[in-house]
């Protein structure tokens, strides 16, 4: 398959999984957080040298291509896993042995443990101690499920092998481990939840992670309305935050092990400036840049709340506010007005928020032009000059704001 190919395929700007095929086989499967940018990565002109060169024949024989969308990222991952398990692509195979793969396992306990294990020790010769009652993967890419299971776990608390159950420690002692301390463990170390309780929630992750999403929000829901009628408001409020935040998982983090940035459009640039009169009237403002265009529908303007005549803060406040926004698309590049100081500013908010986007600052001279880019080398390479523009636009949507703000001032 050539790069010209690709015209004939709409592919979404969406979380999925992708198929590239030879007639009816299935040759690869993967996963995405954008179906469109990530398959375009693979006609990148230096694909053998970074994928390899099995990557690059496979995509050479390939002359199908499938996908699926799905509701998220993390979605995709299991779904990708599952995948994989039913069809053994030869392309995923090949490249692992069973033994180097990533599993989730449920242990055949009376308080299941939920754990993630290698290949090399569920497939040895004498077999995992103790056996496992489901077994889940495999999963291709190690750090991507480590990032899955702390999302999973702050949804569905489960207990692992560092928590004792009460009645088992040392000297039967009821004593809560980090993870309940933390709100990751349900309290099986301090005899706070029943057997039949904690089954409850060792069923949502068996059927989260078989890939049954709709299933498992429609169940829940259920569950929530029941206990609602019953007026177990406490119990109520608990399965709605878990709906909640499996319908909106912000699982960015997830693609923190996504391969390289390969040049070609179709990338969201965000970029964000602040303009202020000797610390008055302070505003902020998001411009975006979505392919090579200017996506003026998608700016957004931040009346600063906190900062007064601080740039640095103005802009850390601009960037908490725009991570709220978990229905606004993430950007694949984040660009900001300044040097090494908006740079740490930038990346300590999205450290915080658990978040990983390649960061660039554009410097001015005395002039108030770009005199050079910092931070991210494959960004700035690929797409030096939409972070441009994008820095461009939003230092003339900030500054026509701010003028406007100071005219009805005066008025």
């Amino acid at each position: 398959m050539q790069r010209n190919e690709l015209r004939r395929f709409r592919l979404p700007d969406e979380p999925g999984v992708y198929f590239f095929k030879r007639r009816r086989k299935i040759l690869y499967i993967g996963k995405a957080g954008s179906l469109r940018d990530r398959v375009r990565s693979y006609f990148s002109k230096d694909l053998a040298s970074g994928r390899g060169p099995a990557v690059a024949r496979m995509v050479q024989d390939a002359d199908a291509l499938n996908w699926q969308t799905t509701e998220s990222v993390l979605e995709a991952l299991i779904l990708e896993a599952n995948l994989i398990k039913k069809h053994q692509p030869p392309a995923n195979v090949e490249s692992k042995d069973n033994k180097s793969f990533n599993y989730v396992i449920l242990t055949k306990d009376a308080y299941p443990q939920v754990l993630l294990v290698r290949g090399r020790e569920l497939f040895s010769v004498n077999g995992m101690r103790p056996r496992p009652s489901a077994v889940f993967g495999p999963f291709p890419h190690a750090l991507q499920l480590q990032e899955a299971m702390k999302i999973v776990r702050k949804i569905f608390p489960y207990h692992d092998a560092r928590c004792v159950p009460c009645g088992e420690g040392k000297n039967n002692a009821c004593k809560p481990c980090f993870n309940r301390q933390l709100g990751l463990c349900p309290g099986v170390c301090t005899g706070e939840i029943t057997r039949d309780e904690y089954g409850r929630t060792i069923k949502n992750i068996r059927e989260l992670f078989s890939g049954n999403f709709k299933g498992l929000k429609r169940r829940l829901a259920a569950r929530m309305k029941a206990a609602a009628e019953g007026e177990r408001f406490e119990e109520a409020a608990v399965l709605r935050r878990q709906i909640r935040a499996l319908e909106h998982v912000k699982d960015v983090s997830l693609l923190k092990d996504e391969h390289r940035i390969a040049p070609g459009g179709g990338v969201r640039i965000e970029a964000f400036d602040v303009a202020h009169t000797s610390g008055a009237e302070t505003v902020a403002v998001m411009a975006v840049v979505h392919g090579g265009e200017p996506i003026k529908a998608a700016y957004r303007k931040f009346t600063i709340r906190t900062a007064t005549n601080d740039d640095v803060a103005a802009l850390t406040e601009t960037l908490e506010r725009r991570l709220n926004h978990p229905e606004w698309p993430l950007p694949r590049v984040c660009v900001v007005d300044g040097g090494k100081a908006q740079m740490n500013a930038a990346r300590k908010v999205c450290k915080k928020a658990g978040i990983e986007i390649p960061l660039v600052g554009v410097v001015k001279n005395e002039f108030h032009r770009p005199e050079r880019l910092i931070g991210d080398k494959r960004a700035i390479e690929a797409y030096e000059k939409d972070i441009l523009l994008a820095n461009s636009e939003a230092h003339r949507f900030a500054i026509g704001w701010h003028r406007k703000r100071r005219r009805k001032m005066m008025i």
